[in-house]
């Protein structure tokens, strides 16, 4: 049985002055009908491109160098933008980070949500309104057919990204990519969008590919986990397994760094060092400098990404 979306060796560079510098280096990961993925990492991991690129919004000097993207059984990496732009929104959403960078300030809700659902479906003005106010009942926005006729400036932060939330559901997509969908949220709203947006993978039966640097939040909504550093996936699988039983370093580093996850009266585990930049990536393993497991072999060879027991794959020499 084909997969919903198949990401395979998916590499994305961004055509620079002194030459090409990869961003994305042979990622794969599969997605499943009604199916939750995160992909976690640090800032600059790689998670936010690989999201665009799946639906093709990376902006030049980026451009997919190689691997493929199928989604529904069709390659859409090689669809033009023109052809793109009937599957981006329509059958595949995307969350953004910040929903007042999202929404227009200038337009009503109402006319913004008509407007998205008139541009991917022949329906009547009445017909699309009908259908916004629905995907507003839908996220638990309280009095819906007010909120059409605000601004976005007049709704608080955990509004707007339900309204967010609400458009990117407006033409029942099979898939929904959430990027970093929190962040600008304080705790006791982002645990309730979290909680909305795995709701409507249970009853809509939608795949959801959850980017965040944050594994506890991955670790409550998502199936399965991609860990990312440095453009490539290090560690892939079960998010019971990887949070539980982890297998690479850098893995073990950010779930020892999650408060709750050591005894109490014990510090936090802290990774020392940052993440490298794309065009000083390390020879060899791309972690090894700031890894205690490094030995000589870390700092020649790249590590491949396999199979290490309990259905995990994972890229480390020493494990």
């Amino acid at each position: 049985m084909s997969h919903l979306l198949e990401v395979k060796n998916l590499e994305v560079k961004f055509a620079l002055r002194f030459g090409d510098i990869t961003a994305i280096d042979g990622a794969s990961f599969t997605l499943d009908k009604g199916e939750r993925l995160g992909l976690v990492g640090e800032s600059g991991a790689g998670k936010s491109v690989t999201g665009f690129s799946i639906i093709n919004l990376i902006s030049k000097p980026g451009f997919i160098s190689k691997g493929s993207i199928h989604f529904e059984g069709e390659k859409i990496s090689d669809y033009s933008d023109a052809k793109m732009r009937s599957i981006r929104g329509d059958r595949i959403a995307m969350i953004f980070q910040d929903p007042m960078m999202t929404l227009n300030p200038v337009f009503t809700i109402g006319y913004q949500m008509i407007e998205t659902l008139l541009a991917h479906r022949n329906i009547s003005r009445e017909e699309a309104r009908a259908v916004a106010l629905e995907k507003l009942k839908k996220v638990h926005i309280p009095s819906p057919e007010e909120r059409l006729e605000q601004y976005p400036h007049e709704l608080s932060g955990g509004m707007r990204q339900r309204i967010i939330i609400a458009i990117s559901l407006l033409a029942d997509p099979a898939i929904i990519i959430a990027d970093e969908p929190t962040t600008a949220l304080d705790v006791t709203i982002q645990a309730e969008i979290m909680d909305l947006l795995q709701e409507l993978c249970e009853t809509d039966h939608m795949g959801l590919i959850l980017i965040t640097h944050d594994l506890g939040v991955v670790s409550q909504v998502t199936e399965k986990i991609a860990v990312m550093y440095a453009g490539k996936i290090i560690e892939y699988g079960p998010t019971d397994k990887v949070v539980h039983d982890p297998v690479h370093p850098y893995t073990i580093g950010l779930i020892g760094s999650i408060p709750g996850s050591i005894p109490p009266g014990e510090d936090l585990k802290q990774i020392p060092g940052m993440m490298p930049t794309l065009t000083a990536i390390p020879e060899g393993c791309a972690f090894n400098p700031r890894c205690e497991l490094c030995q000589e072999i870390c700092t020649r060879e790249i590590p491949p990404l396999e199979d290490k027991g309990n259905g995990i794959m994972a890229a480390c020499h020493m494990k």
